[in-house]
């Protein structure tokens, strides 16, 4: 009886959702570098602030949708299946904007430390965040 106390303490559950959070952030990262030509965090290192901007709003952009999707939830499990959705839904984002501009490839202008990409990807990311956690009902 005490022990089923402790799992819906409100400590308790703000670690959970910290912590599953935390972990789907980490993945995100893992798939954006396996979706992106270039290595973020190497480039990041040598200086890269198109790259920089575009792994900020991408980082953003994945906490803003769990952001939603925890207040929009009150389990754990509903919280994570709808903040993977949202995030799917990001990455698809993500190529509709490749595709959407065929006059030049968004990873390479991305690599090439094209700031002004970089920036408008930055703000894809995060813009779209708002509008796809809105929708998590």
């Amino acid at each position: 009886m005490l022990l089923s106390g402790f799992w819906t303490h409100p400590l308790v559950e703000a670690a959970g959702y910290f912590s599953v959070t935390v972990l789907c952030l980490i993945v995100a990262m893992v798939v954006f570098e396996l979706v992106t030509k270039y290595k973020n965090w190497e480039e990041i290192q040598n200086g890269n602030m198109a790259v920089a901007l575009a792994t900020g709003g991408k980082i953003f952009g994945v906490a803003n949708i769990f952001r939603h999707s925890i207040q929009q939830h009150s389990t754990l499990p509903e919280m994570l299946l709808w903040g993977l959705f949202g995030f799917f839904l990001l990455i698809m984002a993500y190529w509709l904007f490749e595709f959407l501009t065929p006059k030049f490839h968004i990873d390479k202008e991305i690599g090439d430390d094209n700031r002004a990409v970089g920036f408008i990807s930055f703000i894809i990311s995060v813009g779209l965040s708002f509008v796809i956690g809105a929708s998590i009902t």
